[in-house]
C-alpha cells in the first residue's frame, strides 16, 4: 500500500518527536512492504515566522491531498499576548475545520512498565485502559459570537444535533469493539447545552442496545479519573471538557508524553501527540517521542486499516518500555535515553 502522509512538525519539540515517529513509519513500511509518500508543511509559530499566518494556504492544500496528517506540536511563548486569531494554535483549529475532523480519540493506557511512573498509587492506575472521545469542531472553541468588548469578554458554547450525533456514533462504535461501556460527560445541572447533549446521546444510544451508557458530570469525572480510572472504557465528551480531561490522562499514563491522539472525520485523519511544544526543553533531544509514535500506530489502524502494522508499533513501544530505555519524564532508573535513541529502539523492535 502507498501511504500518502503529510508531516507538520510545528514548533518546539514537535520537530524532534515527529522525526522519531517518521523513523518508525519507515521501519513499518520496510517490514510490511509498503511505500511512503511523505510531504511536509508549515503550521503554527514557524508558519507565522515564515508566511505571516499560522495556517498557510500551501499547508491547507497539502492537507487536502494527503490521506493522513501527522502533526508534532504548535505554540511559542512569544505569541502568548497575541489575539487568538494570530496565535499558533489558530492554525491547528483552522486545520481541524478544513479537514472536518470531528472526533478526537485519545487512548489513555497505563503500561505495566510505567506503573511506578505515575504519581498515583500503583493499585489505582494498574489496568487503566480507556479512550476519551472528544468532539472537536463545536462548543466554546468555535462558537459565535465571541470577542472582547471594552469591559466585557464573551464566548458562545453551541452544539447542533448533527455534531452531537456523529461523535456519539463514533464513541459507541468504538465501545462495541472494547468493553461495551460509554460514559458521557457533561454539565447538565448548569448548562442548557449539556442538557441538549445528554438528550441527543440518549437518543443515539437506543441504536446500540448492547452498549451500557452512563452519564457523569464533568467535575465528578475529573475526580473519578484519579480516584478509580479503571471504571472507564470509552469516555464521550464535548470539546472543552475533553481538552481538559485528556490532560488528566497524562497522570494515569505516567507522562503526558505517552499520550497519542487521532482526530477523525468522514474522509481525513489528523494524528498528533497530546503534549504541547514544550519550548523549555526544545532542541535538547530529551522529549518523549512515544506519544507521537503511538499516533503513528493510530494512523495505521484508523486511516489505513493496517491492524497488524499498528499492533507491531504498539508491541514495540511495550518492549522499549520494558527495556527501560526511556526519556527523563518516565523516571528511568539509569541514564535517560534521548528522543532519537527511543525512536531508534522502537524501530529496531519492529
Amino acid at each position: 500500500m502507498n501511504l500518502k502522509i503529510l508531516l507538520l512538525p510545528g514548533d518546539g519539540i514537535g520537530t524532534e518527536v515527529t522525526a522519531a515517529a517518521v523513523e518508525v513509519l519507515k521501519a513499518v513500511a520496510k517490514k510490511f512492504g509498503h511505500t511512503l509518500e511523505l510531504s511536509e508543511g508549515l503550521l503554527g509559530g514557524v508558519a507565522i515566522h515564515k508566511t505571516g499566518t499560522p495556517f498557510p494556504k500551501e499547508t491547507e492544500d497539502l492537507c487536502q491531498k494527503a490521506d493522513a496528517t501527522l502533526m508534532g506540536a504548535v505554540g511559542l511563548p512569544e505569541f502568548d499576548a497575541a489575539p487568538p486569531s494570530q496565535r499558533p494554535e489558530a492554525g491547528l483549529l483552522g486545520m481541524r475545520r478544513v479537514l472536518d475532523v470531528f472526533a478526537n480519540l485519545r487512548p489513555v493506557r497505563t503500561w505495566p512498565a510505567l506503573v511506578d511512573s505515575s504519581p498515583l498509587k500503583n493499585h489505582v492506575v494498574e489496568g487503566t485502559d480507556m479512550i476519551i472521545v472528544r468532539e472537536l469542531t463545536g462548543g466554546l472553541y468555535y462558537g459565535q459570537p465571541r470577542g472582547i468588548d471594552n469591559d466585557r469578554a464573551f464566548n458562545t458554547m453551541s452544539y447542533t444535533r448533527k455534531e452531537v450525533e456523529r461523535v456519539t456514533h463514533t464513541a459507541f462504535k468504538l465501545a462495541g469493539n472494547r468493553r461495551k461501556r460509554v460514559t458521557s460527560v457533561d454539565k447538565s445541572n448548569v448548562l442548557e447545552v449539556s442538557q441538549f447533549w445528554r438528550k441527543v446521546v440518549i437518543e443515539v444510544a437506543r441504536q446500540y442496545p448492547d452498549i451500557q451508557l452512563e452519564h457523569m458530570l464533568v467535575d465528578n469525572a475529573a475526580m473519578q479519573m484519579v480516584l478509580r480510572p479503571t471504571q472507564f472504557d470509552v469516555m464521550l465528551t464535548e470539546n472543552t471538557f475533553g481538552d481538559i480531561l485528556s490532560d488528566v490522562g497524562g497522570i494515569l499514563a505516567g507522562s503526558i508524553g505517552m499520550l497519542p491522539s487521532a482526530s477523525l472525520g468522514e474522509k481525513k485523519g489528523l494524528y498528533e501527540p497530546v503534549h504541547g511544544s514544550a519550548p523549555d526543553i526544545a532542541g535538547q533531544n530529551k522529549a518523549n517521542p512515544l506519544g507521537a509514535i503511538g499516533s503513528v500506530a493510530a494512523m495505521l489502524e484508523y486511516t489505513f486499516g493496517l491492524m497488524k502494522e499498528a499492533a507491531a508499533v504498539n508491541n514495540a513501544i511495550g518492549k522499549v518500555l520494558e527495556s527501560g530505555k526511556v526519556t527523563a519524564d518516565l523516571r528511568p532508573k539509569g541514564k535517560p535515553a534521548t528522543t532519537t535513541e527511543v525512536g531508534q529502539a522502537v524501530s529496531e523492535a519492529i
